[in-house]
């Protein structure tokens, strides 16, 4: 497929495209002169005509397995705006989910509609599916900073603790109902959790470009499966409310935070408002009833709130209201960085109607659930973001008491009675009734201060050890890239991709092949999603070396343990054993002065070229000492850290001991 000469592409687009660091095409172009001319930008930042980038690699033999929609996605953010990308991109799915369809979505342009023929006709060549799910990602990443979309994990989550939490179905199979679904996160995952027959998934956009995105990715979730039934609307669920007798079984909803322009006015006596007016600085709880307003008796409604709705003076009324007739059944508080803003703390709220007759009442409740889930997951993991397998097994095992007047919870979790949260404040903030993980008794301390003074030795040991290499201080021996490696026969080089579907990885008894992505490096380290083996792309077997190609997270390890998915801008490298060391290769790779030379350094966000990575040229019988050397480096590494979080925890909870009087000799 050939583009157009009118699209401009810079030179990390070229780089994206090839494959390669930016280093590498701006290496090109000042070894060949024959690389296109500049036909926009500045020198810093100069602009290529796309159509003749894509001839010149073809003639260089520089694209190595590349699709089709990597020249397709430039055409798409040429289009200018937002808007004017995400309407051809959902305009796209539309042709390619229907082919012999005429219509088209209004708004687009002359070519933005051609964009999106070409498009669709790529898609069937290469996989519709695949391909509208690789530009709505591209068009995600583009715009992330102007829209806030759930998480695949947290979306799972909700699911799950909606369909675990509501009491029956309506006649009809079950309802599901997102109020403000942006591209449908929400809904894609009730889909994904629900095992029953195909439920109904509604939602409400008032963007007209995530509604018509959120349309289009349905349509592929729903397209094997026909008794699915979908419906988008755009429009302002809370101003002019298009399913006002919809009710659902579950309600999933992201609501906008903060807005204060959310039609305070002119819905003062609107009757969704049976706990109250919300304040116009509480548009969160106008949410909160609009969601009660659409469930079925019975049902289930699980939002995402910041955390001060918890406690704001302003909506304790309305807090005190939904406790009082049992709607509010449960608040979650999340670890940070599990949506945005990642800064913050966020909250769930489990809300249910109440049931509808004696017959089917659930059980009689006087109490709330409150869960403290800010510090699960692995030791330091909120540094970056939560470890998504043990938060969701935390959250789901308490949860699961919800209906329970008694019994063991996990740490962390409380049921508090109703009249002690029916205060002046009505505060309803779970850090406030106890403390996540508990307070340790004796034991744990002791057995917290015998793991410190046991990797304080260890550590010990390892620096006296490494202390004592002897490292040269004479000229640096010969090194040879991976890409000559690679042209020698030393080692195979593959790298990831974007999977074109997958499913949030929330339990370690998933199934499917376990995909590692960046953002998964940059939080846990744990995959955070599966894929199907059959689509999994460039798999890491035991033995590979996987290096990971951009900046902020650059990394190489040896993998261990069951094959692995690897997603964008992750490599695998494969070594010819009589020839190469893996732990030999991966201890080469990591070090941060390859990382630097390597890397583009436009920006933490810029990719590592990795074929011009350095490797030591030693015979195989010379590695060994270094595999030693390196493999006792990395053990140092990792002491230093858990070492690191070992010490603070410490720190924290002696210090909380001694604020609340417990030194003996003080009393």
């Amino acid at each position: 497929m050939r583009t157009t000469d009118a699209v401009p592409v810079s030179l990390a687009e070229i780089a994206r495209i090839a494959g390669v660091g930016r280093a590498a095409v701006s290496n090109w172009r000042r070894r060949h002169d024959s690389f296109p001319s500049r036909i926009g930008g500045t020198d810093v930042s100069p602009q290529f005509s796309l159509s003749e980038v894509e001839q010149w690699l073809r003639d260089n033999g520089k694209l190595h397995d590349v699709a089709g929609r990597e020249f397709l996605w430039p055409r798409f953010e040429a289009l200018g705006s937002r808007d004017a990308s995400g309407l051809a991109v959902a305009e796209a799915a539309r042709r390619m989910l229907a082919p012999r369809t005429r219509s088209t979505l209004p708004g687009l342009t002359d070519e933005a509609r051609d964009l999106a023929g070409d498009a669709a006709r790529l898609g069937r060549s290469e996989g519709p599916r695949e391909t509208f799910e690789f530009l709505l990602q591209r068009w995600l990443d583009t715009h992330v900073r102007q829209l806030s979309s759930t998480p695949a994990q947290l979306a799972s989550l909700m699911a799950r603790i909606a369909l675990g939490t509501r009491l029956g179905a309506g006649a009809d199979g079950l309802t599901v109902f997102d109020p403000a679904c942006g591209t449908g996160h929400l809904l894609v995952a009730a889909a994904q959790e629900y095992t029953g027959p195909g439920p109904a998934l509604v939602g409400c956009e008032r963007d007209p470009a995530l509604a018509a995105l959120a349309t289009a990715r349905l349509g592929f979730v729903t397209e094997d499966r026909a008794d699915e039934r979908t419906e988008i609307v755009t429009a302002d669920a809370l101003r002019a409310d298009p399913f006002a007798g919809l009710r659902a079984d579950i309600a999933l909803c992201n609501p906008p935070f903060n807005e204060r322009d959310w039609g305070y006015e002119e819905l003062a006596t609107d009757q969704r408002w049976t706990h109250g007016l919300p304040p116009r600085t509480e548009p969160e709880l106008a949410w909160v009833q609009h969601l009660l307003t659409h469930l079925r008796p019975g049902g289930t409604a699980v939002v995402v709130l910041p955390p001060a709705v918890a406690s704001r003076k302003a909506g304790r009324r309305i807090r005190g209201s939904l406790l009082r007739t049992g709607m509010l059944r449960a608040v979650i508080a999340l670890p940070p960085g599990c949506a945005q803003p990642h800064s913050v703390s966020l909250q769930l709220w489990v809300l249910r109607a109440a049931p509808d007759g004696p017959a089917s009442a659930g059980p009689v409740t006087q109490n709330a659930l409150l869960i403290d889930a800010t510090r699960s997951g692995e030791p330091g993991a909120r540094e970056q973001g939560p470890d998504w397998v043990p938060l969701t097994d935390f959250v789901l095992s308490a949860v699961s008491q919800l209906d329970a007047p008694e019994g063991d919870l996990p740490d962390g979790a409380v049921r508090i009675p109703l009249i002690d949260l029916l205060d002046d404040e009505v505060d309803v903030t779970p850090g406030r009734h106890t403390s996540a993980g508990g307070d340790p008794s004796d034991v744990e301390l002791a057995d917290l201060w015998g793991e410190l003074t046991g990797s304080l030795g260890q550590l010990t040991e390892l620096a006296e050890h490494l202390s004592k290499l002897g490292l040269s201080t004479g000229d640096p021996c010969t090194t040879a890239t991976v890409g000559d490696l690679v042209k020698a026969g030393a080692l195979t080089l593959r790298t990831g991709q974007q999977p074109a579907e997958t499913v949030a990885s929330t339990s370690p008894h998933d199934t499917g092949m376990p995909l590692l992505t960046v953002p998964d490096l940059l939080m846990s380290g744990a995959p955070s999603a599966r894929v199907a083996p059959e689509a999994a792309g460039t798999v890491a077997e035991e033995g590979d070396v996987v290096v990971a190609g951009v900046v902020r997270a650059f990394r190489a390890w040896v993998h261990e343990g069951p094959p692995i998915a690897l997603g964008p801008q992750l490599h695998v490298l494969r070594v010819e054993p009589a020839k190469l060391s893996a732990h030999f290769l991966a201890g080469c790779l990591r070090a941060p002065s390859n990382g630097r030379q390597a890397g583009t350094h436009a920006s933490s966000s810029s990719r590592v070229d990795i074929r011009r990575l350095h490797v030591l040229q030693l015979p195989p019988e010379e590695q060994a000492g270094y595999v030693e050397a390196f493999r006792r480096l990395t053990a140092f590494r990792q002491l230093l850290r858990r070492t690191d979080v070992l010490g603070e925890q410490l720190a924290d909870d002696i210090s909380d001991r001694l604020a609340a009087g417990g030194l003996a000799t003080g009393r």
